[in-house]
C-alpha cells in the first residue's frame, strides 16, 4: 500500500520541479529586476518617439522632395538637402532597434547600406524597372543613395540642377528620387504603425529570460549595433582596421562631405542615450541598462560597470569631436586620429558584451561583428 503511494507522489514532485524550471524560462529572470517596466519605457518614451519623429522628418522631405521636382533650383534643392540631413540625424536614434516589424522587413539595410552602389543606382534609372525591396538593391537605397542622388549625380549644384531638368533622363532621375523617398515613407510608417497597433504590447510582455524575450534580443541588437553599425561602419572601415589600407571612399555621407561627423556624433549619443533610459524628448530618464547594472551593483575593474560604461562612451565622444567634419577627408590627411576613435569605442565593446550581458545573464546571439 505504501508502495502505491510513493511513487505516484515521487513522480508528481518531478514533474512540479521539471515544470517550474520550464517556467523560470519563461517568465521574468530571477534577480528580480523590474524588466518590464525597463520595457515600457524603452517602448513608451524612446522607441516609439523616435520613431515617430523620424515618421514627421520625412513627411518634410516628402513635402520638399515634391517642390524640387516640381521646379529644380537652387533654393527647392538647399530645402530638400535639408530635410534630408534632419531625417538622416534622427534616424541614428532608431537604427539600433532591429526588432518587430522592422527586422521582419529588413528596415534598417534598406534604409542605411552605404557606400551606395552606383552602378546599380544608374542602371535602375536607365532601365526604369526596378524593386526597390528587393534585397539586390539594399546598397541603391535609403539615405545613402538619396547622398549620392542630391550631392553627387552631377560635379557640381549647376549640373545636379541640370540633371532634373534639362538632362535628357532628367524624368528617369526625377522619378527614381521620388521612389527612394516615397519607399523610405512606406517603410518607417509600416514599423510606427506595428508598434502602436500591435508590437508594443507584445514586446512589453516579453519580460523572460530566454532567447526571444524582448530584454535578450533588444539587448542583442543595441550591442550589435554599437558594435557593427557604430564602431566598425562609421569608423573603423573607412580607418582601414578591417583591411590592409584604409577606405576613405566607404564613409556614411561621402557625396555631402560635411556629415560624417555629425551623424557619427548623433549615433554615440543615441546609444549612450538608451543605455541611460534618457526619454527621447527631454533629459527624464527611466529604467535602463544603466539602473539595471546599478540594481544589480555589478562592480568591473574596481568601479561600478555603469560608470565605466558610460565613461568610455564619454572618451570616445573627445575622440569622434577631434575629428574633421568629412571622415574621408580626415581618413585621407590623418587617419590616425580615425583609429584612436576607434580604439575608444573599441574599449567599451567588451564592457557591453561581456562585464553587462553577463551580469544580466543574456547569451550573445550574434556572430562576432570584427569579420568584416
Amino acid at each position: 500500500m505504501i508502495k502505491k503511494i510513493v511513487l505516484p507522489l515521487f513522480v508528481i514532485a518531478l514533474m512540479f520541479a521539471c515544470s517550474s524550471d520550464n517556467d523560470n524560462s519563461d517568465n521574468p529572470n530571477q534577480d528580480q529586476f523590474n524588466r518590464q517596466a525597463m520595457l515600457i519605457n524603452w517602448a513608451d518614451n524612446i522607441i516609439i518617439p523616435a520613431l515617430q519623429d523620424v515618421s514627421l522628418r520625412l513627411d518634410q522631405m516628402v513635402s520638399d522632395k515634391d517642390e524640387f521636382l516640381a521646379t529644380p533650383n537652387q533654393n527647392t534643392l538647399n530645402d530638400l538637402r535639408t530635410s534630408w540631413l534632419e531625417a538622416y540625424k534622427t534616424w541614428q536614434y532608431v537604427e539600433m532597434f532591429n526588432i518587430g516589424r522592422a527586422e521582419q522587413i529588413n528596415y534598417a539595410f534598406q534604409m542605411n547600406i552605404y557606400p551606395t552602389n552606383v552602378s546599380d543606382i544608374q542602371n535602375n534609372i536607365t532601365s526604369g524597372n526596378y524593386d526597390l525591396t528587393n534585397v539586390n538593391n539594399n546598397d541603391a537605397v535609403g539615405f545613402p543613395a538619396l547622398d549620392y542622388m542630391i550631392y553627387g549625380i552631377a560635379a557640381n549644384d549647376t549640373e545636379i540642377l541640370n540633371a532634373y531638368s534639362s538632362a535628357a533622363n532628367a524624368d528617369a532621375n526625377k522619378q527614381y528620387l521620388s521612389d527612394l523617398i516615397e519607399q523610405m515613407k512606406d517603410l518607417t510608417t509600416s514599423v510606427v504603425n506595428d508598434w502602436t497597433t500591435n508590437y508594443r504590447d507584445e514586446f512589453v510582455a516579453g519580460t523572460g529570460n530566454t532567447a526571444t524575450s524582448s530584454t535578450n534580443k533588444l539587448t542583442n541588437d543595441y550591442i550589435f549595433y554599437y558594435e557593427k553599425g557604430l564602431r566598425a561602419n562609421k569608423i573603423g572601415i573607412p580607418a582601414g582596421v578591417f583591411s590592409s589600407t584604409p577606405l576613405n571612399e566607404k564613409v556614411e555621407g561621402f557625396y555631402n562631405k560635411q556629415v560624417s561627423k555629425v551623424l557619427a556624433m548623433n549615433a554615440l549619443d543615441a546609444v549612450q542615450d538608451f543605455f541611460n533610459g534618457k526619454h527621447y524628448s527631454g533629459n527624464q530618464t527611466s529604467e535602463s541598462f544603466k539602473s539595471y547594472l546599478d540594481f544589480l551593483n555589478t562592480i568591473s575593474q574596481g568601479e561600478d560597470l555603469a560608470s565605466l560604461i558610460n565613461n568610455q562612451f564619454d572618451e570616445a565622444r573627445t575622440k569622434i569631436q577631434a575629428l574633421d567634419d568629412n571622415f574621408s577627408s580626415q581618413v585621407q590627411t590623418d587617419n590616425t586620429k580615425m583609429t584612436e576613435a576607434y580604439d575608444a569605442l573599441q574599449a567599451a565593446v567588451v564592457l557591453l558584451k561581456v562585464d553587462m550581458i553577463q551580469a544580466m545573464n543574456i547569451s550573445v546571439d550574434f556572430v562576432d561583428a570584427d569579420d568584416d
